[in-house]
């Protein structure tokens, strides 16, 4: 269809594409009840492929404001229940949009490209006034995506991987090096992480920090294992370590976030080995669980609570015409605690 045809386009054209009624497609566009979910991302579909939407003008008319702000995360449901970053981040954002009497519409999604189809139908379908994004990669297709809509909205990632979106980041390698710095400072020369996703750009970073501390350290028994971040996923790759040879086995282990710590932990109880006697444990977050477990875990604290809240803050900024910019908010920081020690000689 070309430019000037698509100009031309109505309601009625869209709800003859979809099937439905006119009334159908002014119910969708407006976020309002009385139409199941397949029938709305229909019309949503309809509208997209006619290059569609209705005018500001009608919609501030009709009094059809939607003050909701959108997050989609690519994650399995089962998981995202289980992880407390997650859980702190949406109570972060949760604790602004309360403030301003806004709503969160949180969608998990399969993969990067189904996410940027998504955040275009709500976009298009006017469902949201901006995005929080979150898990950037290398080239990642939704910074071209929302320029293009010119969407609002806030990169959650190191602006080394967000282009020119605005984005609210910490500073991960920093947190990675003091954390092999200090175990380094300890006495372990054999130190190991149980890291992320390979895909996702901050696991990239934390990779990279991870191998240039121990290069810089001469720490030659350094090793580091990718994983999805779950307890499962964390648990193998800690039996794997403490497996291997004593002349291999590490003698502390970073994990990249707490559930894969605990899993380690109840690994260690599970083959007969003392944290921190014969192996330390370093978790990243620093939630609730690293202060229930026996030894306590020691960590790299975060406020992952204060880093959802100011995302929601920054995105309110950029809609309201701030231009972008970088918002890093405070490295997260060692607390060391019970399962951290000096290696037994």
């Amino acid at each position: 269809m070309t430019a000037q045809s698509a100009s031309r386009v109505t309601i009625k054209d869209v709800a003859a594409r979809a099937g439905v009624s006119k009334g159908a497609v002014s119910l969708a566009f407006n976020h309002k009840p009385g139409l199941s979910e397949a029938t709305r991302d229909r019309i949503f579909e309809a509208a997209r492929e006619l290059g569609w939407a209705p005018s500001p003008t009608a919609r501030t008319l009709a009094g059809s404001r939607v003050d909701v702000v959108g997050l989609a995360i690519c994650r399995p449901a089962r998981l995202l229940g289980l992880e407390p970053f997650y859980m702190d981040f949406v109570s972060g954002v949760e604790s602004v949009l309360i403030e301003r009497s806004c709503s969160l519409l949180l969608r998990l999604v399969r993969s990067v490209e189904e996410e940027v189809g998504l955040q275009e139908t709500w976009w298009r379908g006017r469902q949201i006034g901006g995005s929080i994004l979150v898990d950037f990669r290398a080239d990642d297709p939704r910074v071209a995506g929302v320029e293009r809509l010119g969407m609002p909205a806030v990169a959650v990632g190191h602006p080394s991987l967000t282009g020119g979106l605005t984005s609210v980041w910490t500073e991960d390698a920093d947190a990675v090096t003091e954390a092999v710095r200090y175990l380094a400072a300890l006495g372990h020369r054999r130190i190991a992480r149980v890291g992320g996703a390979a895909a996702l750009g901050h696991t990239s970073m934390r990779t990279a920090a991870f191998d240039e501390a121990a290069r810089a350290l001469k720490l030659a028994g350094a090793r580091q294992v990718a994983t999805d971040y779950s307890g499962e996923a964390g648990a193998r790759a800690t039996r794997a370590l403490l497996t291997a040879a004593p002349p291999d086995r590490p003698t502390a282990i970073v994990y990249d976030n707490d559930i894969m710590a605990v899993a380690g932990l109840s690994v260690a109880a599970e083959m007969g080995l003392s944290v921190p006697d014969d192996v330390s444990l370093l978790a990243w977050d620093d939630s609730q669980l690293c202060r229930l477990t026996h030894p306590t875990l020691s960590a790299m604290s975060h406020d992952v609570h204060g880093f959802g809240a100011e995302a929601a803050r920054t995105l309110f900024g950029v809609i309201m015409g701030e231009g972008p910019g970088s918002h890093p908010v405070p490295t997260p920081v060692l607390t060391p605690r019970g399962s951290t020690a000096p290696p037994k000689v």
